[in-house]
């Protein structure tokens, strides 16, 4: 690590009812790989936000390169060379690759764009990034992992000197994580700081070089990587033990009836001949990889993609699901992997959410009973100790851990037997992960059947009372939690079946 290029000292932020950053520091030298870490909601997005220029801070010094700056949007902030890589992919996917990363500041020839000049620039970024990717390509027809490597190139060629990756692993496969890896440690050796924000713990211990914890928008501290263990990182974020023993045997009684049957399921060329049962009180883990089909096998399920042929009983009964509204009504709620697209509405109030599913419960004549639904949303709050001002907040300004909270509680009013957890922890702090483990646990006591889709073996393995594998749009084997291990589960995810 070099000298240091980056420093925000006792930065302060208030909005109306939240006190967001409270004399935060933070300080990144070149050459070094910083994690931010803290639970949802702890500040570290308001933080980088500052820092980019999209909030102002109300007290507090930012030092870039020795000067002491304020940049009053985000173009200002690239401009002198700090660059965000965002979670969610800033991409249009109908432009090519390299029309992308120059999209509003196009090399032009006369008045016309140049695009012959951009594919040139843009293959030398790939370059000089040991990225294989043509630069006039369509967007839309890459990866996931191949457009994230296209944002690291867009922030490159801002000449960044500062990058900040913001849970940039969160939908990549583990090749494409390694391919990450090999990519910022370059950047490293080019003398670039890099912000990492991760709630990932095996990761920070692979990729970086110090740490900075936040909790609750405060600074607590910051630790050298390699001389601290996971347990002092989970106890900085959130003062507090947690424990991640995995699960060694099913909780599920031997005589627990069968609530979900599915025979021969077939949608798409991603779910090909499935078939499974599901326990009363039993949570059934789907893994595979990514494109394995466990997700398309839930939509499909759910009704909210069409099936082709294959039977579904719910109680011993044979049921017809054509569309979402079959599903609820049959006593199926689906929490999506993609919560921002399926699960809330981001600019309707906690309470307004909370309701949705079952809005005729809280109807009083043609009007909302708002008290009513406000009780109801007050008690999951208190529940799921959801952090937020109140239940009349937009849900737009709660953190993503607990607009997933919101969601839970919409099925919750809803009183579904059956729930669907697709990625119920995707980018979701160590201490909001373990609140939302405890729920599902007590869901399953309680009788509840719960799928839960997860690509994090961890999460299988802790959670789990059997486990479905699935690969190619098959299911490649079935195990119970006793004996299932990362190894056999992973043999079962990439084994092919004719």
């Amino acid at each position: 690590m070099g000298e240091v290029i980056l420093t925000m000292k006792e930065i302060d932020k208030s909005f109306p009812g939240v006190h967001a950053l409270d004399h935060v520091n933070l300080e990144v030298k070149k050459g070094e790989v910083h994690a931010l870490m803290g639970e949802n909601g702890a500040g570290k997005s308001t933080l980088m936000k500052v820092l980019t220029g999209i909030y102002t801070k109300d007290s507090g010094t930012i030092t870039f390169e020795g000067k002491e700056v304020e940049f009053h949007n985000s173009r200002e902030a690239q401009d002198a060379g700090i660059v965000i890589v965002h979670q969610e992919l800033n991409m249009l996917g109908h432009l090519t690759v390299a029309q992308n990363i120059f999209i509003g500041r196009e090399f032009k020839k006369g008045m016309r764009i140049d695009d012959k000049k951009m594919n040139e620039e843009a293959k030398k970024l790939f370059d000089r990034l040991n990225i294989d990717i043509d630069p006039k390509e369509t967007m839309s027809k890459l990866t996931v992992g191949k457009q994230q490597m296209c944002e690291i190139a867009k922030a490159i060629s801002h000449d960044a000197k500062v990058i900040i990756f913001d849970e940039p692993s969160a939908a990549l496969t583990e090749t494409e994580i390694e391919e990450l890896f090999k990519i910022i440690r370059d950047l490293r050796s080019k003398d670039l700081g890099i912000v990492y924000i991760s709630h990932r713990m095996d990761e920070i211990k692979v990729i970086t070089d110090r740490v900075t914890v936040m909790r609750d928008g405060t600074y607590v501290g910051t630790l050298i990587t390699e001389d601290s263990t996971k347990d002092d990182i989970i106890n900085m974020m959130v003062g507090r033990v947690i424990y991640e023993d995995p699960k060694t045997e099913s909780m599920v009684p031997k005589d627990a009836p069968v609530v979900l049957k599915v025979e021969h399921l077939k949608a798409g060329h991603m779910v090909n001949d499935v078939s499974f049962e599901l326990h009363k009180g039993e949570i059934l883990g789907f893994s595979g990889l990514m494109g394995a089909g466990r997700t398309e096998t839930a939509r499909a399920i759910f009704g909210a993609d069409p099936i082709e042929s294959g039977d579904i009983y719910i109680n011993g009964k044979k049921v017809v699901i054509k569309n979402p509204q079959d599903a609820v009504a049959n006593g199926i709620g689906y929490l999506s992997e993609d919560r921002k697209r399926f699960g809330i509405v981001v600019d309707k109030t906690v309470a307004e959410n909370t309701t949705m599913a079952n809005l005729d419960n809280y109807m009083s004549g043609i009007f909302i009973d708002k008290k009513k639904e406000r009780d109801v949303a007050q008690k999951y709050v208190d529940d799921l100790a959801t952090k937020t001002p109140s239940v009349d907040q937009l849900v737009v300004n709660l953190s993503g851990g607990n607009q997933q909270k919101v969601v839970i509680a919409k099925w919750l009013t809803r009183d579904c037997d059956i729930l669907i957890f697709d990625e119920p922890t995707r980018g979701i702090d160590v201490g909001a992960k373990s609140e939302i483990y405890k729920l599902m646990n007590q869901l399953a006591a309680d009788g509840k059947a719960i799928i839960m889709i997860s690509s994090e073996m961890t999460e299988i393995l802790r959670m789990s009372d059997r486990v479905v594998v699935m690969c190619e749009g098959k299911k490649t084997g079935e195990i119970g939690i006793a004996e299932a291990t990362q190894e056999n589960i992973m043999n079962m995810a990439t084994r092919e079946i004719g």
